[in-house]
């Protein structure tokens, strides 16, 4: 009997373990939904959304060339069509400074408009060019800066006539590249074992080693291009100290039930942090990471959510595949925040 209690003890030790595991793993509920969910006719991933200097004019571009246009800050769209001949085309990436507008596209695409996209016209390439536009952001008139997946920066003062070269090597093949406010990059290596920061002035990437043993899965700035963020496979999420890009806090695991499908990150405002992944898992933190909410309401949203984009403090929207497309609703929040008051 003493035998058999003793082989007993381990097993049931398991299950009490394995209870308070469970019970640990799943988040508390976030008290209000604030995302609006809209499905477009299409079968595309998107890529990027950017509005013209009219607020309720915005863009919509994605994977199979798919572009769609707003005229109502989102709640409707409109496909629309540009033809490319026989290519097979994936958009990236689309950015506006006033109603001059740019859109990035795989293999090598690069569109421009200087009538809030009433037309656009191709901007020829040169054969050259390391890699293939990945994203471009618009900064004045006439003027934007391209990066390619290889990590080649250029930049254009003359609406895309001529281009200069940032950098003077490429960074290789990227899973993903961002862009600060000021100007800063951070690109994660294909395989996601290291990433690279630039920033203007320097001539080459500075690649630095990750911050575990956990693979990248993808990065960004916070506070303006001060601080970095980071999502590693596994779940775990990690900020940088201010102004130093190797030294990090400790590793936050927000979820330990459903987190290995993080996939982008982004800061609504100084406190609060939307984290999205696969599976319409969506996560709010309102105290800059220490605990979280879960939107269970987007769960049943049949997509992974791959980008999140606010394009004003109270102007949001996730991007998802196979045409979902969720956009923030002020008046939940307001809502629910006055309630909760």
């Amino acid at each position: 009997m003493k035998l058999f209690l003793n082989k007993l003890k381990p097993f049931l030790v398991s299950i009490l373990i394995g209870f308070l595991c469970v019970s640990c793993a799943f988040l508390p509920s976030l008290s209000y939904n604030p995302w609006q969910l809209i499905s477009l006719d299409a079968e595309s991933t998107f890529a990027d959304i950017d509005f013209t200097n009219d607020s309720n004019h915005g863009w919509l571009v994605g994977t199979r060339a798919t572009l769609f246009e707003t005229k109502d800050g989102g709640d409707n769209w409109q496909q629309k069509i540009i033809d490319l001949g026989e290519e097979k085309v994936n958009f990236t990436g689309v950015s506006f400074y006033d109603n001059e507008g740019w859109i990035t596209g795989m293999p090598s695409v690069l569109l421009h408009t200087n009538n809030g996209g009433e037309t656009w016209e191709r901007i020829p390439l040169s054969e050259k060019l390391p890699g293939s536009p990945y994203d471009i952001t618009a900064l004045d008139d006439q003027t934007a800066e391209m990066v390619t997946n290889l990590g080649a920066i250029y930049k254009t003062t003359d609406g895309g006539k001529t281009w200069k070269a940032l950098v003077e090597g490429a960074v290789g093949v990227a899973r993903s590249i961002t862009r600060s406010a000021d100007g800063k990059y951070v690109a994660v290596s294909a395989r996601g074992n290291f990433y690279s920061t630039w920033q203007p002035g320097d001539t080459e990437w500075t690649p630095h080693q990750r911050t575990s043993s956990r693979r990248l899965q993808n990065m960004g700035f916070l506070d303006g291009g001060d601080r970095l963020w980071l999502i590693a496979r596994g779940g775990q999420i990690q900020f940088s100290k201010p102004n130093n890009f190797e030294e990090w806090e400790e590793a936050i695991t927000p979820e330990y039930a459903t987190s290995w499908g993080f996939l982008d990150l982004t800061v609504q405002n100084q406190e609060q942090i939307w984290l999205a992944g696969g599976s319409g898992n969506l996560l709010l933190s309102k105290d800059n990471g220490q605990s979280w909410f879960k939107d269970r309401e987007i769960e049943s949203v049949p997509s992974n959510l791959y980008k999140i984009v606010f394009v004003g403090e109270n102007k949001g929207f996730i991007l998802g595949e196979r045409g979902v497309l969720l956009k923030y609703n002020t008046q939940s929040a307001d809502v629910s925040q006055s309630s909760a008051t």
